[in-house]
């Protein structure tokens, strides 16, 4: 066999998405271990139509750039595999591809959305401080505000504080959050 002589057109074809289909998803996973990844991120301006890439529905979600590199890598690679088999034909083989491709697609989706599940915004509830323990961090004056560190989910936390009783609350001293307002904590001494 010369090179691409023995070949079918079908078998070619096959051949040429399952290297243009993995090359691409090699290149595109190599992208995103370097941090080169977010090339699909882009802020357009488009005129009086406002599009926004979370208004598309569920089908374009799985119509990423890693989701169709995979669907045609698997279907050339599997494509080509049952058709070297010699026992099935063209009708199977198209089908088993488009089958391995599809599914390709559905677990890179899956992948990618458990993915994104691991996000966290990393934002805390000043209403979690209810009850939690600290110490006054700057004085609180009668009447005044000052400042307050609290631990919360084992991170230390600075907040603007007010005394529950509206005694004076010196630096050092031990207290308890009683309530939260907006951003400021109010406190009682322990």
């Amino acid at each position: 066999m010369n090179g691409l002589s023995g070949l079918t057109g079908l078998e070619i074809f096959f051949l040429v998405c399952a290297v243009t289909g993995g090359g691409l998803f090699v290149v595109r996973f190599i992208m995103q271990l370097l941090g080169g990844g977010d090339l699909d991120d882009a802020d357009i301006d488009v005129g009086h139509a406002d599009v926004n890439h979370i208004d598309a529905d569920v089908s374009f979600k799985l119509l990423t750039l890693q989701g169709l590199t995979a669907f045609f890598m698997m279907f050339g690679l599997v494509g080509f595999a049952l058709l070297r088999e010699n026992r099935t034909g063209n009708g199977v083989a198209l089908i088993g591809a488009v089958a391995a491709g599809l599914a390709s697609v559905w677990i890179i989706g899956k992948i990618f959305s458990a993915v994104k599940r691991l996000q966290s915004s990393g934002t805390m509830d000043n209403a979690a401080a209810v009850g939690a323990q600290g110490t006054v961090y700057l004085t609180i004056r009668s009447g005044g505000t000052g400042k307050v560190q609290i631990t919360m989910k084992g991170r230390l936390r600075e907040f603007d504080a007010v005394s529950g009783k509206g005694d004076e609350l010196r630096t050092g001293e031990r207290i308890r959050v009683a309530a939260v307002n907006g951003s400021t904590v109010v406190v009682e001494k322990i």
